[in-house]
């Protein structure tokens, strides 16, 4: 029992307010270093019935109640940088930004906290955060594609900074579906042994909010299903949207010259490819390259772009049912309700 104690100021986190009445105690498992957080129980407890819960005064003659600095002790076991990223958050309004690989171990301690307190407002924000990098709509994704060309190192790390086996670990854990479809696209793009191996300068980065860094069986199946996936689009793309594409009617070059213009670039493709080929951004670079082609008539040039962009839509439209997903509207409505 702490009666009439009072916390030594190498133990008070951030934030610690004089006026609060509430002290929040919580432990660094890593290091046992106990810290201490002086807040106000009315503030947290709006945003959080677990947390109403948690703070209920006690009744008058209780004899096990802590008491410090002249208020109720609770006690909690969550990381304190974690807990203080969420107060804070309740306090001032959350900020998420993404500048770099610490920004995204921020909203991680945010989203575990507001979904294991039920937070939802705070859920929802941190969810959104990370769709503008793990997105959930092909807009979002050549957006993505856009980013990680022009930004620069952060760190001795590319864009996005994170690796995607953190995000889905991630995702898993706080149970939001929405981001794993596309975690595991581009966790598709890295082989296998690298992944097992768990050397990638993005997963060795230490911090107390790290995701795991291991794959599960689960998605050990999962990625499978989706590196499958991903060179089947390739291969398919290729040999039927290029090698065997005819002209179109309204072709106005000789007969058979823009079908041998598709056949070039067929065969150019089936040489270019590689086992770490997105084919999402692949296809873009198949229209541009089409485009410069000067054999090629513009009517089939505009039907070919026209066809190969509704086939990308058509692809990102089935991308969760290639791991046993709902849609992405289905997965929106039950993450971000």
């Amino acid at each position: 029992m702490l009666l009439g104690a009072s916390i030594q100021p190498d133990h008070r986190g951030e934030p610690w307010f004089e006026d609060g009445n509430i002290v929040v105690l919580t432990e660094d498992i890593d290091s046992d270093v106990t810290v201490a957080f002086k807040l106000h129980r009315g503030v947290l407890a709006r945003h959080s019935e677990v947390f109403q819960s948690m703070f209920e005064l006690p009744s008058p003659d209780a004899t096990d109640v802590e008491v410090a600095e002249g208020c109720q002790v609770v006690r909690m076991h969550d990381r304190p940088t974690e807990l203080s990223a969420l107060v804070r958050a309740l306090y001032d309004g959350a900020i998420f930004q993404h500048r770099g690989i610490e920004d995204f171990y921020h909203v991680a301690g945010i989203l575990r906290l507001s979904t294991k307190y039920f937070i939802a407002h705070l859920r929802r924000q941190a969810i959104r955060h990370l769709l503008e990098t793990w997105p959930h709509t092909l807009r979002g994704h050549d957006q993505f594609i856009e980013r990680a060309v022009k930004a620069p190192l952060v760190g001795d790390l590319t864009y996005p900074y994170v690796h995607p086996l953190h995000v889905l670990n991630l995702a898993r854990e706080t149970h939001v579906d929405i981001v794993v479809p596309s975690a595991l696209y581009f966790l598709s793009l890295y082989n296998l042994d690298d992944i097992l191996r768990g050397d990638h300068p993005k997963l060795l980065v230490e911090h107390p909010s790290r995701p795991s860094g291991q794959l599960s069986p689960r998605d050990l199946q999962d990625y499978t299903l989706m590196f499958q996936h991903r060179i089947t689009v390739v291969l398919d793309f290729i040999r039927t949207n290029c090698s065997a594409r005819q002209a179109c009617p309204q072709c106005t070059e000789q007969k058979g010259t823009c079908q041998r213009a598709f056949v070039r670039l067929g065969t150019r493709l089936s040489r270019s490819w590689v086992v770490r080929t997105g084919p999402l951004h692949y296809m873009v670079q198949a229209i541009d390259e089409l485009a410069d082609d000067p054999t090629i008539c513009r009517p089939c040039r505009r039907a070919f772009k026209h066809d190969i962009m509704a086939l990308r839509e058509k692809i990102w439209s089935e991308l969760p049912g290639v791991i046993g997903l709902p849609s992405w509207e289905e997965l929106e409505k039950m993450d971000m309700a």
